[in-house]
């Protein structure tokens, strides 16, 4: 270690520390790893921690054993390295931001004669591409309501059929395919569709008196349908008066943090008004304290990322952090333009900034009351985990006969499940070790843009625990593993809830705990949840699977022809209830009817049986 610290080359780079066992402490950067790495340091008989080190990193470099490093081009570059390797192998003493997708923006292609309002979580080619967001939630609640109340064009590929659908029958579509509006007048039905876009407010309005009006009608589920909608709507940003005069776009960022909670919040203004806004928290232990500048440097740079559709020239934050000016630099390089990261002290700017804080304490005050029930201490405690579990990733597979074999990865993180992360995965093994084995790897392949959680949970023996663990090794991850399987009495598995007696493996023991025991209920319900998405998702596959076999046996159906299908109608069941008008859109007269005899002959031999 010492010979280590003396040859530290004085040129830019990442280090990385590593206790006695080779677990990773933390990562950082560096303009000059020479300079950087020995100001942690102090160099007299022995080797010990600089007394001018924070208490948290006092600590951890008290842990140090070893340390490696990578030398880089430039800063620029040690700052991405750094933030990648952050992700991927998360390291004790860093702080690990969980929340770190794309959000999905709306768009338009205003070059197009008669365009079409979409989703994308990317940068779309084409010179007049117009965006709008980022949404957090509700895109598509957003994006539904549009096409309902304003008569576009429905689908991407009704222009292609050059006849009206049966959206024309029903009165929402204008039928631009048969030149039944002009260029001028869709135009203007674009625009007032805009402006509900920029203004929930308005849009919210609309859809109350629609859902009013399917009320007073006896519609009572439709109506439930849009009230959901509305609420969905509602939750996907924080209400302020605040506007500048100004038509100004602002990004504002806040962290708050208090005992093991902090807290994330973004506000998206968008021409003088906050459009949309997203939080996240972040966990930590208290004995290994949080560094806030740390926080900002890592929410903004994963945040802004070199497929973000649009990010505004100034960027607003709750704190004048340390290395703003390279993150800064590195923003410039990413997105070829000068972006501020600004500290508000005075005016319209910093009320943004004081808003967005006051919802981030709002947010830690919410977790605090949700967080009293202790059964991840206990769960930490019992299996000696590293760290409390507050993310867990839960994995499953399931198959039949070897056909339509899939996997289950679903998220437990602030006492909840978070269905937004479930993930399934269409896997080609045959055995239930191999399955396991691709299912992991995927997961691992993945590290850089999803980081690894506190805590995977296998569905399976000690054989598949340990699978897991070279597995997460072989990623350089250092990841606590369990594994849960069902008792078998008779050779015969019992799952009756409050009488399995399901045996938990660990990487220091096996657990027979007692089917009331609360620990050992919470993993069960983990594993539970695992099982029923892992079977819902393979009884769809098989049930397409089936459908597409079904279709192919239909003289003249190819492949080819039924990607166009689906690509259309969206699903196997739309192709099936699709009228022989909508059929002949997209394939010619003799084909459709071909179809539409298939389905007829399958519902006259299901009413028969």
């Amino acid at each position: 270690m010492l010979q280590k610290l003396k040859n530290l080359p004085n040129k830019p780079g990442v280090y990385q520390y590593f206790d006695e066992k080779g677990n990773i402490l933390y990562i950082g950067k560096a303009k000059s790893l020479k300079n950087r790495v020995k100001s942690y340091f102090r160099f007299s008989s022995t080797l010990s921690p600089a007394p001018n080190l924070s208490p948290r990193i006092y600590k951890m470099i008290s842990e140090v054993e070893n340390l490696e490093y990578i030398v880089v081009e430039n800063e620029n570059d040690a700052l991405i390295l750094e933030n990648s390797l952050i992700k991927q192998l998360k390291p004790k003493y860093n702080i690990l931001l969980r929340d770190d997708k794309t959000y999905p923006y709306i768009y338009i292609d205003l070059s197009e004669d008669f365009p079409r309002f979409e989703i994308t979580r990317k940068v779309v080619k084409g010179e007049k591409i117009k965006y709008y967001g980022p949404f957090s939630t509700a895109a598509k609640d957003i994006l539904d309501s549009i096409y309902e109340i304003f008569p576009l064009v429905q689908k991407s590929g009704c222009l292609k059929g050059k006849k009206a659908c049966l959206f024309y029958q029903l009165k929402k579509c204008l039928a631009p395919c048969e030149g039944k509006i002009s260029k001028d007048d869709y135009a203007l039905i674009v625009q007032e569709a805009t402006k509900l876009i920029i203004d929930k407010k308005a849009l919210i309005k609309r859809l109350e008196n629609k859902m009013l009006k399917l009320s007073q009608n006896l519609r009572f589920e439709e109506a439930a349908q849009i009230r959901d909608r509305i609420e969905r709507i509602k939750k996907s940003e924080i209400n302020s008066n605040i506007d500048i005069a100004k038509l100004e776009d602002l990004d504002i960022i806040a962290i708050k943090a208090q005992e093991n909670i902090a807290a994330i919040v973004r506000l998206f203004m968008r021409e003088g008004k906050v459009i949309s806004s997203s939080s996240s928290i972040i966990r930590f232990d208290k004995d290994k304290g949080f560094d806030i500048d740390e926080a900002y440097k890592r929410a903004i740079l994963d945040f802004y990322k070199m497929e973000s559709p649009l990010v505004s020239k100034k960027i607003l934050v709750g704190k004048d952090f340390s290395q703003k000016d390279e993150v800064e630099r590195l923003l410039k390089d990413r997105f070829d333009k000068n972006i501020s990261i600004i500290y508000p002290k005075r005016g319209e700017k910093q009320k943004l900034i004081n808003l967005a804080a006051l919802n981030a304490k709002e947010i830690i005050k919410k977790e605090e009351k949700q967080s009293e029930d202790s059964i991840l201490e206990d769960i930490k405690k019992l299996f000696r985990l590293q760290n409390t579990p507050y993310r867990i990733e839960i994995f499953d597979n399931s198959h039949l006969k070897g056909s339509a074999t899939v996997g289950a990865m679903v998220i437990f993180e602030n006492n909840k499940f978070k269905k937004s992360d479930y993930r399934h995965y269409n896997l080609t093994s045959k055995d239930e070790y191999s399955q396991m084995k691709e299912l992991l790897q995927r997961r691992c392949e993945s590290f850089e843009k999803n980081s690894p959680p506190d805590l995977w949970i296998i569905d399976g023996g000690e054989t598949l625990r340990k699978l897991a663990q070279e597995i997460a090794k072989s990623a350089g991850v250092n990841l606590d593993i369990i594994a849960i399987s069902k008792e078998k009495v008779d050779f015969k598995a019992y799952r009756t809830k409050g009488k399995a007696k399901d045996i938990i493996y660990t990487k220091n023991d096996i657990f027979k705990l007692q089917p009331t025991d609360k620990r050992l209920q919470f993993v069960q319900k983990l594993r539970d949840e695992a099982h029923r998405f892992a079977l819902t998702f393979h009884k769809k596959q098989k049930i397409k699977e089936d459908k597409k076999i079904s279709l192919l046996k239909i003289k003249g159906i190819g492949k080819a022809k039924i990607r166009r299908l689906l690509n259309y109608f969206g699903s196997f069941e739309n192709i099936k209830e699709a009228s022989l008008e909508e059929l002949t859109t997209i394939l010619n007269k003799k084909d459709a009817l071909n179809i539409k005899k298939h389905f007829s002959k399958d519902l006259v031999n299901k009413n028969m049986l």
